[in-house]
């Protein structure tokens, strides 16, 4: 199993540079940051210089999306910074939610995500893309490689990533759902033709070791109001008792009451009030040691590849020598 680290880009940006040089040093192999350019600083910008700092850490946004910039320009992103640094990016990417919310705007829709992802990948690998209707090649790129990570909920995006994309990023920890999920996204990639085993497992969510569990929740409960966003987005789309997404995911939210952007992804989020602790439990990695690999052991044999800390607490630091220490060792390269 391998780890990463997921960041806020708040300033000051050397900050994070540090964290991340700290999380490539207690042995994990990805660094992320998210992707919402109005809450946080440019993400592209700080993780060139993360880049230039660290030696083996392969980064990349936890998620971009298909319209804040649009594909080209994403590919010649990531396409210039693999070739400074020797293809160690990953482009995570999904329909959307900060970013264009703040921005006024609807996520995109999964035919738009599709055509990105394809028209990323090919440009930034050097193969020539139709974008719009307009052949287009990066002329300059030599020897590129891209893997191109979506982040799904809900089936018809599950069936998309498992056709199209290299990865699968879920963001929450439970069980339960992840093998759910996994299997959606694993059974697509069959009926497409594909190996389902050649589609990475990226599981993502809040991790804080220690015993003071009270404590825990509090600094993780805002997760649960993030995962909220897409889980009502969910309900409209297909119906709060459908049968097509289970109801351990939706049936939580039936207490929330809008959600304030400008406290995103931040311990002590008031918008988070409807989330409740055995919610915060199933979807984040709390308490001593043993509970992480006990948990972590558990999602390593429904078939996740790695598993992506969300440091965003007031334990940092401590969380990511806690992995390094006692946790990384005991699960990677297994």
């Amino acid at each position: 199993m391998d780890f990463g680290i997921v960041l806020q880009t708040d300033p000051p940006a050397s900050a994070v540079v540090d964290l991340m040089r700290r999380a490539e040093g207690a042995g994990f192999r990805y660094g992320w940051t998210f992707d919402s350019a109005v809450l946080w600083q440019e993400p592209f910008v700080i993780l060139s210089r993360v880049l230039d700092h660290t030696e083996r850490l392969i980064v990349g946004p936890m998620v971009t999306n298909p319209s804040t910039r649009t594909p080209e320009v994403t590919a010649s992103t990531f396409a210039t910074l693999n070739d400074m640094y020797g293809n160690r990016t990953v482009c995570g990417i999904g329909r959307g939610d900060s970013a264009m919310r703040v921005a006024g705007r609807k996520p995109n829709t999964l035919a738009t995500l599709s055509e990105a992802m394809r028209v990323i990948r090919d440009l930034a690998e050097g193969r020539e893309a139709d974008v719009g209707g307009t052949p287009m090649r990066l002329p300059w790129v030599r020897n590129g490689s891209l893997p191109v990570w979506m982040g799904a909920y809900g089936p018809k995006a599950l069936a998309l990533a498992g056709r199209e994309a290299d990865g699968f990023i879920l963001q929450l920890a439970d069980p339960f759902l992840t093998e759910w999920m996994v299997k959606a996204v694993r059974t697509a990639a069959s009926d497409a033709g594909r190996d389902p085993d050649s589609v990475t497992i990226c599981v993502a969510a809040p991790a804080y070791v220690g015993d003071d569990l009270d404590h825990a929740r509090e600094q993780c409960r805002w997760f649960g109001g993030m995962v909220g966003n897409h889980v009502a987005d969910l309900v409209q789309r297909y119906g709060e008792h459908s049968g097509l997404v289970p109801e351990a995911l939706t049936d939580y939210i039936k207490q929330r009451h809008g959600y304030d952007y400008s406290h995103h992804g931040r311990a002590g989020n008031p918008s988070t009030d409807f989330v409740p602790d055995s919610i915060v439990g199933r979807f984040c990695l709390l308490g001593p040691v043993e509970a992480h690999r006990e948990r972590l052991a558990e999602l390593r044999a429904l078939g996740v590849d790695q598993f992506a800390v969300y440091a965003m607490h007031d334990a940092k630091e401590a969380t990511i020598d806690a992995y390094g220490r006692e946790i990384i060792p005991a699960l990677a390269g297994s």
